[in-house]
C-alpha cells in the first residue's frame, strides 16, 4: 500500500506564466498539494518539487516559458520538475528534451500531478510525458486565486470552440466546457468567504459559458448578483458577439457587476476580421460600445486588438486605427501577431515584416495612451467606492473604482481590502493615477 504521507513537508515551488486563467489553476493545484501535505517553499530554500504552468500564445511566450524552467533547474538542481499549461500540452516533446524536466503534464493531466508524483517515488523521470489529445480532453474544474493585491480570480469556463485563423488555444485547451451556474457559484463563495471583496471571472472564452449545457453566461452573472454579500465581480475578456444588449442593460443596475468592460476587437476592418475568421463585424463592436456608454456613460472599456497579422495592409492598418480612435473606449491591450505553427493563418501569403510589425504595435500604445487619459480626466471631481489594495508605492497605496480608474491616496494600513468612498483629483506625480481630492 502505498503511503500517503510521503508528501508531509516537502517542499514544492511554483512559476506561472500567461493569463490569470494559470494562476487561478495553479492555485487549484497548489490547494490540492498542501492538502497532501506540501508546504510552499521560502526564499533561499531548495524545492523537493517545481511546478511549471505554461503559455504558448505567441513565440515569445514560448522562449519565456524555456527560460523559466532553465531559471528554476538552476536554482533548484535537486528537485523533480513537472512542467505544464498550454506549451506542455502543444509541444511536450519539445519540453520534454529541457535540461532538468522530469513530468511534463497536458491539460487533462495537470490536475493529477499527485498521482504522477506518487508513481515518481521521489525518483527523477527525465522528460517523461503524459497528455491526452485534446479532443478528447472533456472534464473541467472551476477554481480560484487570490492575487497580490486584493482580488481574486475565479475559473468559469475553459476552452473554446472558435478557430480564429491565428489561435492555438483550442489546441491547446479543447472545446468550451464550464461547470454548473451552482458550482461556480459555491466556488465564488468559498473565495468570499476566506476574505475576496472583488472576483475578476476569467477563462478562455467566458461568453460561451453553459454553451453545450442549457444555462448561458447571463445566467451566471445574475446568479452572482444574488449574492447576499459585500463583493464585486468583474467580467474579464467577453466576445462582442457574446456580450449580448440583455447583458449590458442588466449590468445597469446590478449590484455586484462592475461597469467594466474588457472585449476584444482585434481589428478595425471587417476584411481582416473576415481573414482571421472572427464572428462579427466592426458595426456589432461599434453598437456594443455605443450600447454600453449610452446606458454607462462612466463605464470603462478596455479593447484588444493584434497588429501586423497576415493579410494587414499598410491601408487596411490605417483604416483600423480610424475606426478604434473613433470608439469611446478606455484603453487598448495591443498584441503583435506571432506565427503559430498549424494555424490557418499561414495558408495567407501576404506578411508584414517584424519590424512593421513594431511600428504600428508603437502606433496603437500612443493611441492607447490617449484614449486612457481622456477617460481618466472625464472623472476627475466625480465620486466612487474605491476598494484599497495591500500593494503601495511609498507612502502611498493604490485601489481601483467600480468602473477601474486607478486611485493613489496616502498608505494607511486599515484601509487595505476595505472599500471607501472618494473624490477623484488630478493625476498623481507620474501620471499613473488620480489622487483623491
Amino acid at each position: 500500500m502505498i503511503d500517503q504521507n510521503i508528501f508531509h513537508n516537502k517542499k514544492v515551488a511554483f512559476h506561472t506564466l500567461g493569463c490569470k486563467l494559470n494562476f487561478a489553476e495553479t492555485s487549484a493545484i497548489g490547494k490540492k498539494m498542501s492538502d497532501e501535505g506540501f508546504v510552499k517553499v521560502r526564499s533561499g530554500e531548495e524545492a523537493d518539487v517545481c511546478v511549471i504552468n505554461t503559455c504558448s500564445v505567441t513565440d515569445t511566450a514560448d522562449r519565456k516559458c524555456r527560460q523559466a524552467i532553465s531559471k528554476l533547474h538552476r536554482q533548484h538542481p535537486n528537485a523533480i520538475m513537472v512542467v505544464t499549461g498550454c506549451y506542455a500540452q502543444l509541444k511536450p516533446e519539445e519540453i520534454s528534451k529541457i535540461e532538468g524536466v522530469d513530468l511534463v503534464l497536458g491539460a487533462n493531466e495537470k490536475f493529477s500531478i499527485l498521482e504522477h508524483l506518487r508513481n515518481l517515488d521521489g525518483q527523477h523521470a527525465e522528460g517523461e510525458i503524459h497528455t491526452t489529445k485534446i479532443n478528447k480532453v472533456k472534464e473541467f474544474r472551476p477554481s480560484c486565486s487570490r492575487d497580490d493585491r486584493t482580488r481574486y480570480f475565479l475559473k468559469v469556463q475553459d476552452g473554446c470552440d472558435y478557430y480564429c485563423t491565428y489561435c492555438t488555444i483550442p489546441f491547446a485547451r479543447g472545446r468550451s466546457r464550464s461547470a454548473s451556474v451552482a458550482e461556480t457559484v459555491e466556488k465564488a463563495m468559498e473565495a468570499i468567504e476566506s476574505g475576496a471583496k472583488e472576483i475578476v471571472l476569467t477563462g478562455v472564452n467566458i461568453g460561451d459559458f453553459g454553451a453545450h449545457g442549457n444555462e448561458t453566461f447571463f445566467d451566471l452573472i445574475k446568479a452572482f448578483d444574488r449574492i447576499e454579500s459585500d463583493v464585486r465581480f468583474r467580467i474579464s475578456s467577453i466576445e462582442p458577439n457574446l456580450l449580448t444588449d440583455e447583458i449590458i442593460e442588466f449590468v445597469v443596475n446590478s449590484r455586484h457587476i462592475m461597469p467594466h468592460f474588457h472585449i476584444p476587437l482585434q481589428s478595425g476592418t471587417n476584411e481582416v476580421l473576415s481573414i482571421m475568421k472572427r464572428k462579427y463585424n466592426r458595426e456589432l463592436f461599434a453598437h456594443k460600445v455605443q450600447k454600453i456608454k449610452t446606458l454607462m456613460p462612466h463605464a470603462f472599456i478596455g479593447v484588444d486588438v493584434i497588429v501586423g497579422v497576415r493579410g494587414e495592409t499598410p491601408e487596411l492598418f490605417e483604416e483600423s486605427c480610424r475606426f478604434i480612435d473613433s470608439l469611446d473606449i478606455s484603453q487598448l491591450h495591443v498584441f503583435t501577431y506571432s506565427e503559430r505553427a498549424g494555424t490557418k493563418m499561414l495558408d495567407i501569403e501576404q506578411n508584414t515584416a517584424v519590424p512593421e510589425r513594431k511600428k504600428r504595435s508603437d502606433i496603437l500604445h500612443l493611441l492607447s495612451d490617449k484614449k486612457t487619459q481622456a477617460f481618466y480626466e472625464s472623472q476627475m471631481g466625480k465620486t466612487y467606492p474605491v476598494l484599497w489594495e495591500s500593494r503601495h508605492n511609498g507612502d502611498h497605496m493604490v485601489g481601483f473604482t467600480n468602473n477601474y480608474v486607478r486611485v493613489e491616496r496616502p498608505y494607511d494600513k486599515s484601509l487595505v481590502n476595505t472599500v471607501e468612498m472618494v473624490t477623484l483629483g488630478d493625476w498623481n506625480e507620474d501620471k499613473s493615477a488620480l489622487k483623491i481630492s
